[in-house]
């Protein structure tokens, strides 16, 4: 079992009763039959409906990931946290910053190519920039569920 697996569970088995008491909440105002309690009650609902949405969004990233990784450790591609630490743990500038134009130029090249995307995810992670490394993951999500959609091609 993945190391955080439980703890995502966990937080999503809480998230399951808030939008539990959350929709709770809004079908008893809309079954009230005041209009206005009606309408705050529709709007409401609308919230356990963001809070799903967005959960099965990040399983579906995690799962891809998840496939990702398991594919470039298969390739002998996975990467590798290598670089230099301060003593306090956190990693030097400098070289993520060095470590991470291969990686971006890798991107250019091959715009369309899930692994490069993947690597430049992780790079970004290194450099300390968290929202982009997120997009980039995202990126190389959609492109690798994209390339196992398409058949592939015989000689």
């Amino acid at each position: 079992m993945p190391k955080g697996l439980p703890g995502a569970l966990a937080v999503t088995a809480l998230l399951a009763l808030y939008v539990w008491q959350i929709a709770g909440r809004g079908i008893a105002m809309a079954r009230t039959g005041e209009p206005v309690l009606i309408a705050i009650g529709l709007a409401v609902l609308i919230i356990p409906l963001l809070v799903i949405g967005l959960i099965v969004r990040e399983y579906r990233l995690a799962a891809t990931v998840q496939i990702m990784a398991d594919t470039l450790f298969a390739e002998g591609d996975l990467p590798v946290d290598d670089l230099p630490r301060s003593p306090g743990g956190r990693i030097d500038r400098s070289a993520a910053d060095e470590a991470f134009e291969p990686r971006r130029a890798a991107v250019e090249a091959a715009p369309e190519d899930w692994r490069a995307w993947y690597h430049l995810a992780f790079a970004y992670d290194a450099a300390g920039d968290r929202r982009r490394a997120r997009e980039a993951l995202r990126k190389a999500a959609a492109l690798s569920r994209s390339a196992r959609r398409r058949p592939t091609r015989s000689p």
